[in-house]
């Protein structure tokens, strides 16, 4: 069977992807389709180690570095956006490689996007002042009652799915697994292919390392100062990105670089554990 036109290609972060998709370019002349949330925003290449200006020479990249800091977007307007490409890869006009650390996105494009019903405005901030209020524990052990499936698989502190979760069995009357089981894939079975990086642990953490001092050499606290005078916010979802929230704490004063420095590395080798065993888990 010819390889088929379109390739997913996921991964935690720091384990080659950005490199491993523009050598798929060079040989395909296809376009590479962003499916890291961070990589969206606009204000933070370094931060978010999104492909330079050399690597973005090499090929066609779509879905860079265009949303706002205070702007965020669901795993449905993403997949909004990335449908037209998917369409064309399809239809034999451009092979396309789908690539990124963003496992639901993944999840979306080979079982499927739940079709849920519009929260209502007050149930979402019903559910977000629960979290802001009682904290993490009380709406874990909320969810556990209501939707265990979905609780179970949320990593820590992930305030954003915690919250989405809650809010739409409140809105629904239906967890949030339950919709998830009733889709249909995107991308048939046979019409993609599916390659993980799956790096030794050790070497994935050493360039998890390395990655975050390069960024602090070329730049990053630029990066966040940019930020801050455009009125960086406590509640923006760019705090999400990795080392940002460590170096914004720097620049205010409230930890030295070297602890902003080590936290940050911190963070990030125990977010591409997270990668690498959902990974594992969701695509074995």
């Amino acid at each position: 069977m010819p390889d088929p036109h379109i390739l997913l290609l996921g991964g935690p972060t720091a384990s080659g992807k950005t490199a491993r998709a523009l050598d798929w370019a060079s040989k395909t002349g296809g376009v590479i389709l962003n499916a890291d949330s961070m990589q969206l925003y606009a204000d933070v290449p370094l931060l978010t180690a999104r492909p330079d200006a050399a690597e973005s020479a090499q090929a066609r990249h779509e879905l860079y570095g265009f949303l706002p800091p205070d702007q965020q977007w669901s795993t449905g307007d993403w997949l909004r956006a990335a449908l037209p490409f998917i369409t064309a890869a399809q239809t034999g006009e451009t092979p396309l490689c789908i690539v990124g650390g963003t496992g639901l996105y993944f999840l979306t494009l080979v079982r499927g996007l739940a079709e849920i019903p519009e929260i209502e405005p007050e149930v979402r901030e019903r559910a977000r002042a629960t979290y802001d209020t009682h904290g993490e524990v009380f709406v874990r052990d909320t969810l556990r009652q209501l939707d265990p499936v979905t609780e179970a698989r949320l990593a820590p502190h992930d305030r954003q799915r915690l919250c989405r979760a809650l809010e739409v069995v409140w809105q629904t009357g239906r967890a949030l697994s339950d919709w998830q089981t009733d889709t249909h894939p995107i991308l048939p079975p046979n019409s993609y292919r599916f390659d993980i990086l799956r790096p030794a642990r050790d070497g994935l953490y050493a360039r998890c390392d390395q990655r975050f001092d390069q960024m602090i050499a070329h730049g990053a606290l630029d990066e966040v100062r940019t930020l801050m005078d455009a009125g960086l916010q406590a509640g923006w979802p760019i705090l999400r990105v990795l080392g940002l929230p460590e170096l914004w704490a720097h620049l205010k004063g409230e930890m030295t670089l070297d602890d902003a420095r080590n936290l940050a590395k911190q963070k990030t080798r125990n977010y591409a554990k997270r990668q690498t065993t959902f990974f594992g888990n969701q695509f074995a």
